[in-house]
């Protein structure tokens, strides 16, 4: 599919009380580690899951949490001219990156291999910094913006606007995305995951 635009940014949409708040309420909550969709067997899991992803989570479903967060999803998806057909949005995921233990999560897309139980897929991702990129180093949001004609080369592009805390960016779900290595300090971001009927 080839985009007129790639990435719809909001620069410090969310205030520093909102994101006290949602940290507040998630760091609350019990950590899990965080998985890959496309890995389903434990032994692979254990073994390989860290190559590729190495970061902690926890799964949030406020109301409270959705109404701020869906104006964003809906200017974003007629501001930069998708107009995907969108249903809902999944669970929240508060996802912390630790530079202590150097956590990351390679090159990836958000699109799973099969629609869901209900049978949508995602299509606008959507991530929220919570704390400011003065606060840890490293874990950079890269993005590869490849041209949809066939080229294999690639052209990866950091994504340095959602680095200031409160900020937003909103893309295609089938984007290939990674976050670089925290080497110090924590990342807090929340990640939302809005979806639909499969593309025709």
């Amino acid at each position: 599919m080839i985009l007129k635009h790639y990435l719809k940014y909001f620069p410090s949409a969310f205030s520093d009380k909102l994101c006290d708040e949602i940290l507040a309420h998630a760091l609350t909550k019990k950590e899990s580690v965080g998985s890959i969709g496309s890995i389903k067997d434990p032994k692979l899991e254990e073994k390989d899951l860290h190559k590729i992803r190495k970061s902690n989570v926890v799964w949030l479903d406020d109301p409270w949490i959705f109404k701020e967060i869906e104006p964003y999803i809906n200017i974003a998806n007629k501001g930069a001219e998708w107009n995907f057909d969108l249903k809902y949005c999944e669970n929240f995921q508060f996802t912390k990156y630790d530079g202590s233990k150097k956590q990351h999560y390679d090159w990836h897309v958000d699109q799973l291999n099969e629609p869901d139980e209900k049978g949508f897929v995602r299509k606008l991702s959507m991530t929220i910094s919570l704390v400011d990129g003065s606060m840890y180093e490293g874990g950079d949001l890269e993005f590869d913006l490849r041209d949809g004609k066939g080229d294999k080369t690639s052209n990866v592009r950091a994504c340095k606007e959602i680095r200031p805390r409160g900020s937003i960016v909103v893309f295609p779900s089938f984007l290939l995305h990674r976050v670089k290595p925290v080497t110090s300090g924590v990342r807090y971001s929340l990640v939302v995951w809005s979806s639909g009927e499969p593309f025709r």
